[in-house]
């Protein structure tokens, strides 16, 4: 009896998901370096190449002021939150085609989980 608990137990634990580690900020730190060529982010960031992300989260995407957006993301009706942008980040063709961001996508999700929370900590 006691092992067939144990079995129940161990199959009813395999259909769990397993518990995400926290994101590591100096992992996501690490991936912005990519970013930070065409984005600045913090309280004294600008456009540049890119437009600056600072305050991203909950923003309406292309509306910072001082950058010049492509019509497909001035039209594009996203609000920027945790799961817009990993699903941007992973293919930004797909979810705004015809953007201009010449960046091709991450496919690592905990890359993308690293990038996010490392924003969120220099908002």
């Amino acid at each position: 009896m006691q092992i067939k608990l144990s079995a129940l137990l161990v199959l009813a634990m395999a259909g769990q998901p397993a518990a995400q580690a926290a994101p590591d900020l100096e992992a996501g730190k690490r991936a912005f370096a990519t970013c930070a060529s065409c984005h600045q982010v913090g309280r004294s960031a600008r456009a540049g190449f890119g437009p600056h992300l600072h305050g991203v989260f909950g923003r309406k995407a292309g509306t910072t002021a001082d950058f010049h957006y492509s019509p497909a993301m001035k039209n594009a009706s996203i609000v920027w939150t945790e799961q817009t942008l990993a699903a941007f980040l992973k293919s930004p063709g797909d979810v705004v085609p015809g953007n201009k961001m010449r960046f091709w996508g991450m496919t690592s999700d905990e890359k993308i989980a690293n990038l996010l929370a490392y924003l969120r900590s220099v908002q």
